[in-house]
């Protein structure tokens, strides 16, 4: 058996109770007295009968009753388990004999009061609640664990689903807008259309391949974004001024693919005018492992009032995905400021 497998064994609930059974089995062997053979069967059979009430309950009872909100018909099914074991505990008393054979060693062993019956069977029910106690709540908890795995596993088939889309969705009108203008270039700069076809390929090859994986590179990520952006500013007016920075010397971390284009799609569609001079900028910097995001673009009254909408993913979709694949690790800042007439996108996330 390799390390491994002894390890999983040794971390094993079912390692601590049965070796807790054999602690308490064995135990009398410290007692200063040699014990006779009837109280050796008393100890087995009973703790066959702990066994069997520890398993029962965690593999049937708690699955069957308890998760399913039966709790009235489980509690019930307890009290009556709880009077059957004391029954049962006499009676392998009296079939095993252990406390007649007691009395030939000890004085007067076998004369016990009414107190002392009661006391025994008082720990007899306190030993079953406590097992009965242990095993549901290690029941409980596997249930809980089982449910958080389900949970997480849905959670990340959404995240690839939302990918998926996120691909899908600069498919269809970016890239029937991009050939249009590509179709457009041919004839007045060749040069700027074979730049553009180029540019397009590469930003294909990124979504198709690279994005296959849960993290992509930070440096590929950025790329992705500047030819977006590249091929963006072929369709756009002089008077739309857009501005990209990033801090020189990034260092290349890990990222969820397809992270920074909700906000950028969205800096487009809303940031800019057809009537009125607009700008959007773009700013990407590093500080030690934390990277951010800010992006700014202008702010149009005509503009509808709900800007998470970005080519059907949204701002607000983007910011379930981060707090799937960034929990407690980044912060998100939206600012719709319409003093300033600009729209603020702040994110910051811790680079893995």
């Amino acid at each position: 058996m390799t390390f491994s497998g002894l390890k999983k064994i040794f971390f094993s609930v079912h390692f601590y109770i049965i070796t807790s059974l054999l602690v308490m089995f064995l135990l009398p062997l410290s007692w200063p007295v040699k014990l006779p053979g009837e109280f050796w069967l008393k100890q087995i059979l009973i703790h066959l009968v702990w066994a069997a009430l520890f398993y029962s309950n965690l593999l049937f009872l708690t699955p069957q009753l308890l998760y399913k909100n039966k709790v009235i018909l489980f509690v019930l099914i307890l009290i009556a388990i709880l009077i059957a074991v004391v029954y049962l505990n006499n009676w392998l008393d009296v079939v095993t004999g252990w406390k007649a054979a007691f009395s030939r060693i000890f004085i007067d062993t076998g004369k016990k009061s009414l107190h002392d019956k009661n006391s025994y069977n008082y720990w007899t029910i306190i030993s079953a609640l406590v097992l009965l106690g242990v095993s549901t709540i290690i029941a409980i908890s596997r249930k809980i664990k089982t449910d958080q795995a389900v949970l997480q596993a849905t959670e990340q088939e959404k995240i690839s689903s939302e990918l998926s889309f996120l691909k899908a969705q600069i498919n269809p009108h970016f890239f029937f807008n991009i050939l249009h203008t590509i179709y457009a270039l041919a004839d007045s700069d060749p040069g700027a259309s074979k730049d553009a076809v180029y540019t397009l390929s590469h930003m294909m090859r990124y979504v198709i391949y690279d994005t296959k994986n849960d993290l992509t590179d930070l440096d590929k990520e950025i790329k992705f974004a500047e030819d977006y952006i590249k091929l963006m500013k072929l369709r756009l007016s002089d008077d739309v001024q857009i501005i990209f920075e990033k801090q020189a010397s990034l260092k290349n971390y890990e990222v969820a693919p397809m992270l920074f284009l909700p906000f950028i799609e969205n800096a487009f569609k809303h940031g800019i005018s057809a009537l009125h001079p607009s700008y959007i900028y773009i700013d990407i910097s590093q500080r030690t492992t934390e990277l951010t995001v800010e992006i700014k673009n202008s702010l149009f009254e005509e503009q509808t009032a709900d800007l998470e909408e970005s080519n059907g993913i949204g701002i607000a979709n983007t910011k379930r995905r981060l707090d799937l694949l960034y929990p407690g690790q980044y912060s998100l800042t939206v600012d719709r400021n319409v003093k300033t007439k600009e729209f603020t996108v702040i994110l910051t996330f811790h680079l893995k």
